[in-house]
């Protein structure tokens, strides 16, 4: 189950900028699927909480996978989506997840950087040791936060912003994340979510220039509940 407009979690909202709290199943954008994204489910949220008779306006800032949870920020305003996406583009917006894994990695904290090649025909990345054509330098930092029975939890800050980078790269050390059938993990989890969550991110605003630093709760799940 996906976002309903009745459902969103909204975890912060101004004039220029929401945020919202996504739920696994959500897509950002509409795809070939032809399902509702959750793009089109904030712009009814503010139409109808500000009465708005015309068309709103909504910028997608960044993007998170279908089946993975947590912030994702959407512009209200194209002045907030202009400087948002510059803001990206110079790495001035740190983003922190937060993924479950049931191979613990070798080290406690380490540095990854690999070669990502997406394929388009399954919609997958390999990570390379060293650059392939077509490759783009992929390099995310993690550390072990907590250690349960059978799983840890790994925080994970990313450096480069790649496709499927974060599952691609942990996969790549014998670490594939939680129901991800696709990098690796031997069974699904039953909604088809992964572990894996957008936590927090922080950022000064591109219009009021306040710093703005955003958690994301975890989804209401057994796993996730014992990684808090």
């Amino acid at each position: 189950m996906g976002s309903t407009k009745n459902n969103l979690d909204v975890l912060f909202e101004d004039n220029h900028l929401i945020v919202i709290n996504k739920q696994s199943g959500d897509i950002i954008q509409g795809d070939k699927t032809g399902d509702k994204p959750l793009s089109d489910i904030v712009k009814e949220y503010i139409k109808d909480k500000y009465n708005k008779p015309s068309n709103v306006f909504l910028g997608v800032v960044h993007r998170l996978d279908r089946p993975t949870t947590g912030v994702v920020v959407f512009a209200k305003t194209s002045k907030a989506l202009e400087r948002f996406n510059k803001m990206l583009r110079d790495k001035t917006v740190n983003k922190t997840y937060w993924a479950v894994v049931k191979n613990k990695p070798k080290k406690d904290s380490d540095t990854l950087i690999g070669f990502l090649k997406k394929n388009p025909k399954n919609n997958k990345s390999t990570s390379y040791s060293s650059e392939i054509e077509g490759s783009k330098k992929a390099v995310l930092h993690y550390k072990i936060l907590k250690s349960l029975t059978n799983y840890h939890l790994l925080e994970v800050d990313l450096e480069t912003g790649r496709h499927h980078q974060i599952r691609c790269q942990l996969a790549s050390i014998g670490s594939p994340i939680k129901g991800d059938l696709k990098y690796g993990f031997n069974r699904s989890n039953k909604n088809a979510s992964i572990h894996l969550h957008a936590r927090k991110i922080e950022f000064t605003h591109p219009v009021s220039k306040e710093f703005i630093s955003i958690i994301a709760p975890t989804p209401k799940e057994t796993i996730w509940k014992a990684c808090n």
